[in-house]
């Protein structure tokens, strides 16, 4: 990876996870945004606790940095639950779900990220886990081997993914509950960032949350980011907080545009726009020509470009819009002359 800067970047920034947690909201009331899921999570979880049940499966789905973690660490903190988190591509073997799943307590909360990256054995011993709250374990090998079934206390698995769509149906119908996270209004942006804001110290304007706001790209981790790095310059260069002024300063030196794109988001556009002038091209040879994995550009890019109307996806390929060529100054080609009918 380049030294430039990448706000999208689903890796966490070395030194600042422990950051990164201790700006997360405790409560299903301190999480801002996402009011109509807000709502629904507040009612099942009302309900659980009235009967004294578990929480039913939750899914949840939606790109990075939209609050999915945060959730699920809520919902055990409102259920007065233990919060067991893991990771698709962490869960190898049988037994690394096995020994996770007998660790669970009554009505803990299992939360397994990027759950689509589950390889199918390990999803076919979850059947079992969430529908009957039991376990096979196979004992020895050979001709002498044989299973065991352990009995589970009632959990509640809450899954994250990116890609609803590499999840096998049959899990998936096992969820109870399944919601996707959408990008967040300016308004609910600048709601965190005012927030963060006052757990870091920084005195902020609400003109200046405002403008980190709407360059954020309508994600809360991106979003926070970027006060990261305004408090930097607000550090060294010794401003007394946080306005518009200082926030415009602070994305000039960081070369976030006007919309929130990154360098490589506009390396991405150059490469649609003005390398192939707009004719249709392939996921392999945009992150080849950009020196990023495919999956980061589908997963973690593409999603925010697709929803600014800066790119289209067409059966041969990505294509960059006419607001694409806009936004980098360069002239689209002639009408009729993209291979998508309509698209210039």
């Amino acid at each position: 990876m380049s030294d430039e800067i990448r706000l999208a970047d689903p890796d966490d920034v070395p030194g600042e996870d422990d950051l990164d947690r201790s700006l997360r909201p405790k409560s299903l009331g301190a999480f801002v945004g996402q009011a109509a899921l807000r709502e629904k999570l507040g009612i099942f979880l009302q309900a659980a606790k009235q009967r004294g049940e578990a929480l039913d499966h939750v899914l949840l789905a939606g790109p990075p940095g939209l609050g999915k973690t945060s959730l699920a660490a809520i919902l055990a903190n409102e259920m007065g639950v233990t919060f067991h988190p893991t990771s698709g591509p962490i869960l190898e073997k049988k037994g690394d779900l096995a020994a996770v799943l007998t660790q669970l307590g009554d009505g803990d909360i299992l939360f397994i990220d990027e759950i689509h990256r589950l390889n199918r054995a390990i999803e076919e011993t979850l059947y079992p886990a969430m529908e009957d709250f039991q376990l096979d374990v196979m004992l020895g090998q050979g001709p002498s081997a044989r299973t065991l079934r352990l009995d589970l206390p009632p959990f509640t698995l809450v899954g994250a993914t990116t890609r609803t769509g590499l999840l096998g149906g049959p899990l998936r119908d096992r969820f109870g509950v399944v919601e996707r996270l959408d990008y967040y209004a300016i308004e609910d942006l600048a709601a965190i960032i005012t927030r963060s804001a006052g757990l870091l110290g920084v005195d902020i304007e609400p003109e200046g949350a405002t403008m980190l706001a709407s360059r954020s790209r309508g994600t809360p981790r991106i979003a926070n980011r970027l006060l990261r790095r305004v408090r930097d310059v607000v550090q060294v260069r010794g401003h007394a907080g946080v306005n518009a002024a200082v926030a415009t300063e602070a994305m000039a030196l960081l070369e976030v545009d006007a919309i929130g794109l990154d360098e490589l988001d506009r390396k991405i556009l150059r490469v649609l726009c003005d390398t192939f002038e707009g004719r249709a091209v392939g996921l392999g040879t945009i992150a080849d020509a950009v020196g990023e994995s495919a999956d980061t550009i589908e997963d973690v890019y593409e999603p925010y470009l697709l929803q600014e109307g800066l790119i289209v996806r067409t059966p041969r390929g990505r294509q960059g819009t006419a607001r694409a060529f806009r936004h980098l100054g360069i002239n689209p080609p002639k009408q009729g002359t993209s291979n998508q009918p309509g698209l210039f």
